[in-house]
């Protein structure tokens, strides 16, 4: 299920602006579920997964280009998209990584452009982030957010660095294809998130949060020099030693 957020303080924009993404979304048999806010004091205090935002800028209180810096300081990763009368602040969008802007008053058209292109990104955007779909529900999950990938009795489990698990059925073949050099196959069930490793020590790989991952005897020579070449080519990686009992 795709989640979606309207947040403008007129209600009847708000709405119109609602029943036209219900209405795009049905025709693409696609589940929804769509919330609405009428400040953005709302959206900031919703503690919920929201990954389409579509937020206006001009409102009383806190406006819509303030909260979405506030958003983004608190790592929110879904797609932005401003609601404005005023064009020019597109240059400020991006600031706030803005995916889009639609001017008032919406047209149908316009609002089912920006969708198609916000389907697209999600479907291709295997680098930095993995589109989780379980059933009719679809989920975008940054790869940011991945400490370890596990796999038991043919479903996948997501740990997140929030300790959320997220389940479905996948093969960890296609997983893997999907990640990107951060991600290591320490086992034949497990793919870990070198970000998060903390230490590895008697095949045993220690990871933030206090998880702890097996390293099979067969890949422990090659995950030793995986974990030197990543520390070499990632210079922002929050490096905190290995102990290795090689």
């Amino acid at each position: 299920m795709i989640r979606i957020a309207v947040c403008d303080d007129e209600k009847y924009m708000s709405d119109r602006i609602r029943t036209m993404t219900s209405a795009y979304f049905y025709r693409k048999n696609m589940a929804t579920e769509i919330m609405q806010f009428s400040s953005g004091e709302e959206v900031l205090q919703y503690d919920g997964q929201i990954d389409i935002l579509f937020l206006d800028i001009q409102m009383k209180g806190i406006d819509g280009m303030e909260t979405a810096r506030k958003l983004r300081e608190r790592r929110f990763r879904g797609f932005l998209i401003f609601i404005t009368i005023l064009g020019e602040m597109v240059f400020q969008s991006f600031e706030v990584q803005a995916y889009d802007y639609l001017v008032k008053p919406i047209d149908e058209k316009q609002l089912e452009k920006t969708m198609d292109r916000v389907i697209v990104s999600m479907q291709n955007a295997k680098e930095a982030n993995l589109l989780v779909q379980k059933g009719y529900e679809s989920r975008i999950i940054s790869l940011e957010e991945i400490v370890f990938c596990e796999i038991i009795h043919r479903k996948i489990y997501l740990h997140l660095d929030s300790s959320e698990v997220i389940d479905y059925y996948d093969r960890i073949e296609n997983l893997e294809t999907k990640l990107d050099g951060r991600f290591f196959r320490c086992h034949r069930s497990f793919l870990i998130n070198l970000k998060y490793l903390k230490s590895y020590k008697n095949g045993t790989a220690y990871m933030e949060g206090g998880k702890e991952v097996p390293v099979s005897r067969l890949r422990s020579k090659e995950f030793s020099g995986v974990i030197l070449k990543y520390m070499k080519n990632v210079s922002h990686y929050n490096w905190k030693g290995t102990k290795s009992d090689e």
